[in-house]
């Protein structure tokens, strides 16, 4: 299984469109930087034919240390769950 990371999507950018590598780098780092500006706002960020990301507030709750049984406080929390879209499923499955 293979990690796409940051460098690959950018190498890819530069690669397809032809900017200078810094110019992919920067476009890159624009999208994700709009993206978290977004979930931070609170809105969702929605990316048609790929998915929704969307922000949820946990409530704080008791959890159990699974090795030694311990209960300890979780904190509340804000979380990142992303839905994929229908078209990614059919492409996915397909």
């Amino acid at each position: 299984m293979k990690t796409i990371t940051r460098s690959d999507v950018a190498e890819t950018i530069y690669e397809e469109i032809g900017l200078s590598r810094k110019d992919s780098a920067d476009i890159l780092d624009m999208i994700l930087e709009e993206i978290t500006k977004e979930l931070v706002s609170g809105h969702d960020v929605k990316l048609s034919s790929f998915g929704t990301f969307s922000l949820r507030n946990k409530k704080a709750r008791i959890g159990r240390n699974p090795k030694t049984g311990v209960s300890a406080e979780i904190s509340p929390r804000r979380v990142i769950s992303f839905k994929p879209s229908q078209v990614m499923r059919k492409t996915i499955n397909a």
